[in-house]
């Protein structure tokens, strides 16, 4: 049985857990605080980071390799092109969403979501970085109906559960959504993927675990 460990509000923990209920995998929800240092953790994911996983091999840490090691391990339904080609460029948008947008928009969520405050300072090197991240990812995603184009892919898990913080945190700290406002609808995407039963789940448990 695999564990998944972390915690709901974790739009990265929701990616792996979206991923295990695609495929139909049985699987448990351990909670873990983020920044746990006691030696159980460290053990399984070194810097103390959520999500990780635990099965009959072993433990792994960071969503993206165990996105992918689920898909290597669980081919079916597949959710990477058979086309190496075309797999890289799943990879490539993945890496854009994550790494040129989500972790660029990730220094505003103090204030957006969690009512503390981020210097002016901060807010324009975001505005200037997502300024040079937002076209850029215009430039490879397709939205056709999906991120990669026709087909249903580990990109849409990432941009499910990212682009959403993305877009809010920018309209909360900058005062616009600076994705819709490059023309990336997102909030369509969100209700085509959101409207899969494992998306249905990961969301209601989401909102329940952020209720006091």
């Amino acid at each position: 049985m695999i564990s998944l460990h972390g915690f709901t509000f974790s739009n990265y923990y929701n990616k792996v857990k979206l991923v295990l209920l695609e495929k139909g995998l049985p699987f448990v929800e351990v909670a873990v605080t983020p920044g746990a240092r006691d030696e159980a953790v460290l053990a399984a994911s070194p810097l103390g980071k959520v999500p990780y996983i635990r099965d009959d091999r072993g433990t792994l840490c960071e969503s993206q390799v165990i996105c992918e090691y689920l898909e290597r391990r669980y081919p079916e339904p597949a959710l990477m092109p058979a086309d190496p080609f075309e797999a890289a460029k799943v990879r490539e948008l993945i890496t854009f969403i994550e790494l040129h947008l989500e972790l660029v928009a990730r220094r505003l969520y103090p204030q957006a979501f969690f009512g503390a405050a981020v210097s002016a300072e901060v807010q324009d090197q975001v505005r200037r970085q997502l300024g040079r991240g937002i076209p850029a990812f215009q430039r490879l995603a397709r939205f056709a109906p999906y991120v990669a184009g026709a087909a249903y892919t580990l990109a849409d898990c990432s941009a499910w559960t990212c682009l959403p913080a993305v877009g809010m945190a920018t309209l909360n700290v900058l005062g616009t959504d600076l994705l819709l406002e490059a023309g990336i609808d997102w909030k369509a995407h969100a209700a085509l993927i959101g409207a899969r039963p494992g998306a249905v789940r990961v969301a209601a448990d989401r909102r329940a675990g952020a209720r006091p």
